[in-house]
């Protein structure tokens, strides 16, 4: 390969050199050139269905571009962490996340089988032989410094939130979520010299989200990554690659410092294509006027070459982005919500004992606590889901309540088109008022025709919250409401709550959403639970810590 194809990269370890791709009759790439030098920490940015995962999938081989080169350098070794997680069953989390590490996970299983076989009294006359191969297995395995690897593999599980239990319990056992955490915890273990990693940030919370932060900051080599969460990116990375109609633009700096950038780019755009449109119209006014006139045809003639010849300045691509008035919501009484004396128990553990909690009206109230603290629970209870073992809870006059939570979306009917889900919730409701609903949560053209089956958990989760926003509750009750949310759906609803007359109980890991929105804090912890007035802001500052699991 001529290294002066190059010129501008040297020293990259990856190289994204004049790709083209097309995907079906969609132009994901034309001619698009970018770089990774060792040690960037790069985020990658770009509207959904842009090409991010097509381009992940280049760089690890798994895809070819129809034109151009991605190379990466010889022996670079590249770990690619994506949504798509296998089955798993069989293996405990810890041998799963070591798995990933190469030969010692066999080591390590034979390991297990032999002892599993020393053990065994039917195998009583093979014994000399078992007992001389777990000398030779366990030799290999010191020596491919396996009892460090395990003491690796538990200090990333338990970064992600693993209790020693769900560590050694079988995998094939955890929701989809905890799933995804092992397929990271493996990427993380294996310290390779380039990490992808595709929304690493969904599916965590907040405690294992900061772990992770610091997790990645400290890692040495190439980090690309994508993430809905911009506190999370603008900690970590120091570099932006954007795809945005077929190109890669690099930003240097933090998701913050890119917005900013493309901001003034674009308005500069805007004012170059105001200009040259205003001289444009002014040479075509002069070439109209005076064309049919013989006095003037040379002058005429040289101003028509010169238009051909003028480059043309394209007016910036405006993101959709599109703002929704949602109507008031109507006035509640001053007490919302009362909790008294509450108490609650699943078999063994108790959760609450003698809980007392109020919520008054316009209080923004966001629940703070480890996993399994009982977030979900104090949510359940408020809304009537699950009733407290004693104890009492009570609404106030008045209160019209919204709640959203993750199973909200499993009903939605699979068979209903987004338009029709819709419609059956607001049958009054205009057409073009539902479109312009619709449109706000990213439900542009043809996506109201989609059935709701075929829907990402996104897609779900925008349309949920738009049929609870467009008759709006006086009491909104949200659990993790942004876990699905790309980065622009998030700035609207962040931007429709921050008007929201109402009162909010919720519980987010997204910082940026909760230093936006409460204005309360209740913090859940094994000594007790503390309130706080003001917001997640002010609760930052006066703890030290920016979730209750973490302390420094």
């Amino acid at each position: 390969m001529a290294p002066e194809i190059f010129s501008g990269y040297v020293g990259a370890m990856i190289r994204i050199d004049n790709i083209s791709k097309q995907n079906g009759h969609q132009i994901l790439f034309i001619e698009a050139s970018a770089a990774l030098q060792r040690g960037e920490k790069v985020g990658l940015v770009g509207p959904n269905g842009a090409g991010k995962t097509t381009l992940f999938r280049m760089i690890t081989g798994q895809e070819e571009p129809d034109e151009g080169q991605v190379s990466v350098d010889r022996g670079v070794t590249i770990g690619y962490f994506s949504q798509d997680v296998g089955d798993m069953r069989g293996h405990s989390a810890v041998a799963e996340v070591m798995n990933g590490a190469g030969p010692v996970s066999e080591v390590a299983a034979e390991l297990k089988d032999l002892e599993h076989a020393m053990a065994d009294p039917d195998r009583a006359d093979e014994m000399d032989e078992i007992i001389a191969r777990y000398g030779e297995v366990q030799a290999r395995f010191e020596k491919l410094d396996g009892y460090a690897l395990d003491a690796r593999a538990r200090e990333v599980l338990a970064g992600l939130s693993f209790s020693q239990e769900m560590m050694d319990g079988d995998v094939g056992a955890l929701s989809g979520g905890w799933k995804m955490r092992v397929a990271l915890a493996r990427i993380l273990l294996m310290r390779p010299d380039a990490m992808l990693l595709d929304e690493p940030s969904n599916h965590l919370d907040l405690e294992s989200l900061i772990w992770l932060e610091d997790f990645l900051r400290g890692y040495e080599g190439v980090l690309m990554m994508t993430s809905h969460d911009r506190e999370f990116m603008n900690r970590i990375v120091s570099k932006i690659v954007e795809i945005d109609g077929g190109e890669l633009t690099t930003y240097s700096g933090n998701y913050e410092f890119y917005e900013q950038q493309r901001a003034m780019n674009e308005r500069q755009q805007q004012a170059q294509f105001e200009r040259q449109q205003s001289m444009l119209a002014k040479e075509i006014k002069f070439i109209e006027r005076f064309k049919a006139r013989a006095s003037h045809a040379a002058q005429v003639q040289s101003r028509v070459k010169k238009l051909e010849k003028i480059d043309r300045v394209e007016p910036p691509r405006r993101r959709q982005t599109v703002q929704f008035d949602f109507p008031p919501a109507p006035r509640s009484g001053e007490d919302v919500a009362s909790l008294k004396n509450v108490h609650k128990r699943y078999g063994s553990r108790s959760i609450y004992e003698g809980l007392d909690f109020q919520v008054r009206r316009k209080e923004r109230w966001c629940v703070m606590g480890i996993n399994g603290a009982g977030k979900s629970t104090l949510l359940k209870l408020v809304v009537g889901s699950t009733q407290p073992d004693e104890g009492s809870v009570a609404l106030g006059g008045s209160v019209k309540m919204g709640y959203f939570a993750q199973h909200a979306m499993e009903l939605l009917d699979g068979e209903d088109t987004v338009f029709q889900s819709l419609e059956a919730s607001f049958p009054q409701a205009g057409q073009g008022s539902l479109r312009a609903l619709a449109g706000c949560f990213g439900f542009s053209g043809d996506d109201v025709d989609k059935r709701c089956r075929v829907l990402s958990g996104g897609e779900k989760a925008r349309l949920v919250m738009a049929k609870m926003l467009y008759d709006p509750p006086n009491f909104l009750v949200l659990d993790e409401p942004t876990n699905h949310l790309d980065m622009m759906t998030k700035e609207m609803l962040i931007k429709a709550l921050s008007d929201y007359e109402g009162t909010m109980l919720f519980v987010s890991h997204d910082r940026h959403f909760l230093a936006a929105l409460s204005n309360r804090v209740l913090e859940l912890t094994p000594d007790g639970i503390h309130q706080y007035g003001g917001g997640y802001t002010e609760y930052v500052a006066r703890t030290g810590h920016e979730a209750p699991g973490i302390h420094g």
